[in-house]
Order: structure tokens, then C-alpha cells, then sequence
């Protein structure tokens, strides 16, 4: 059923949002729009997929739930790997954001680690808890690809690091229905974008009319590397959240 919209308290006073998310984690964000007074339009700039080999990736997180450290590194981590294995384990966990670590508390993860301020891998590493890491085990949860900012300064703090990948990014595909919403995009839409994986997938994949019309529009971005790289990509304007958290894009999409 559709969730019924409210007339008070609407900052985002009808405006169309356009979520990027994930395919198929984005239902909960689109909720949170219309609860402000906006329109979403889910347009996925990934598609998540498990890892090819679900036995010998559920092997490997066995080996990692016995590491001293584990850091995950998205909640979309978090999700495929409780998948294959109950996340039980004594080592001190880590998350890259708040949304991370509230997805470790959903799986039994009692007290999650994560930075209060900068949601991303640079908050991360100014966390206490990844100081002192020579001859620690350390296990890197997420997905192949990325900066590697993370893998390259656990190294060179002297973790034992292994790397398990639990999920894959892939391009996303869009049906013709949500090309032709996107056509039909006014000006004052936003755009919101945590990922430049998905940012690069949007520009590289979609039509060209579509992209023109996405591009009109004002980019809410959540960090200053991915504003940088919206100004390159040729949005109209952009604006800079405190963070990819929801409330956090939605309080920067309603200015």
C-alpha cells in the first residue's frame, strides 16, 4: 500500500529526488522522501551481486571471524556476509559509517566501532581503534574495486591484512520506464550521490537525452571528492551534504 503523504512539515515541498542507491536498497530512502513532501524516482547507478563462490567465500569468513580486527566496509558488506555465516566472532568490528554499523547491530554485532563525524574511509582511519595495528590480523570486508585507501593504510600501519570480498558491484539495468521519468526531470530535482562507482556507471550507461536531463539537475553529494567529480561530470549545480547518511542527503536536497 502506498504510504499516504502528509501536508505539514514538507521541506521538500513536491520536489522530485532522484535516489541512486543500489538496485533494490534504495524503497526505504524513497519512504523517507515522500514522509518530507518530495517525489522519488529510483534510479539504481549499481547492481549488487553475491560472490561467485558462495562455499569458498563462507571458508574465508570463517578464517576472518578469527582475525583481531574486521572492518566492513559497506552495509551492502554486512548483508552478504551474514548471508553466508552468522557474524559471530571476539575480534574488535569496525565500520565505515553509521549506516554500516547500524547494519552490524541488525546481525548481532552488539558494539560496532565507527567514526562519528566523516562518514567514509578517511573518518574511518582517524578511529583510535586502527592506531596501532603492527602484526594485528586485520580482515577487509566488502566488495573488489574502489579507491583502496582503506587496503593501502591498514597495510601501512603494519596490519596482516587479508581481503574478502563477500559481494560484487555491477552496472545496473534500468527499465524504459525510469529512462522516460528521467527525461521528464524539472530542473529543481535532485540527484542524490554517495558513490562515484555509481556516478560513473550513470554517465558511462545511460542514454544521452536521459543523461542531458539528469544532468539540468542539482547534484546532493556526500562528500567534497564526489562533488568534485559531479562538477566534472557536468551537473548544474551541486550541493554538499554533512554526509551520506538519509537525513543528512535530504536536509541538503530540500535547501
Amino acid at each position: 500500500m502506498r504510504e499516504p503523504q502528509t501536508t505539514a512539515g514538507t521541506p521538500l515541498h513536491g520536489r522530485t529526488v532522484v535516489i541512486t542507491r543500489p538496485a533494490g536498497t534504495g524503497s526505504s530512502l524513497a519512504r523517507q522522501v515522500r514522509r518530507r513532501g518530495g517525489m522519488p524516482l529510483l534510479l539504481p547507478g549499481l547492481s549488487l551481486r553475491a560472490a561467485d563462490d558462495a562455499s569458498r567465500t563462507a571458508e574465508l569468513l570463517d578464517e576472518a571471524l578469527g582475525d583481531d580486527v574486521l572492518v566492513f566496509t559497506s552495509p551492502a558488506a554486512v548483508r552478504f556476509a551474514a548471508r553466508l555465516r552468522p557474524l559471530r566472532t571476539q575480534a574488535t568490528v569496525l565500520a565505515v559509517g553509521q549506516g554500516t554499523a547500524r547494519a552490524l547491530r541488525r546481525r548481532g554485532v552488539a558494539e560496532p566501532l565507527a567514526p562519528s563525524m566523516r562518514q567514509d574511509s578517511e573518518g574511518l582511519l582517524e578511529h583510535p581503534a586502527l592506531d596501532s595495528l603492527q602484526g594485528r590480523r586485520v580482515a577487509l570486508i566488502g566488495a573488489p574495486g574502489g579507491r583502496g585507501l582503506l587496503r593501502a593504510e591498514l597495510v601501512a600501519r603494519g596490519a596482516q591484512l587479508r581481503e574478502l570480498h563477500v559481494y560484487r558491484r555491477a552496472v545496473p539495468r534500468w527499465q524504459r520506464r525510469q529512462l522516460e521519468q528521467l527525461q521528464a526531470l524539472p530542473p529543481d530535482a535532485r540527484v542524490l550521490l554517495s558513490s562515484a562507482e555509481a556516478l560513473a556507471h550513470l554517465c558511462g550507461g545511460l542514454p544521452p537525452l536521459a543523461l542531458a536531463a539528469l544532468r539540468r539537475c542539482t547534484a546532493v553529494v556526500s562528500s567534497e571528492r564526489l562533488a568534485q567529480a559531479a562538477r566534472q561530470a557536468g551537473f548544474a549545480g551541486v550541493e554538499l551534504a554533512a554526509s551520506a547518511l538519509a537525513a543528512d542527503l535530504l536536509a541538503a536536497a530540500a535547501r
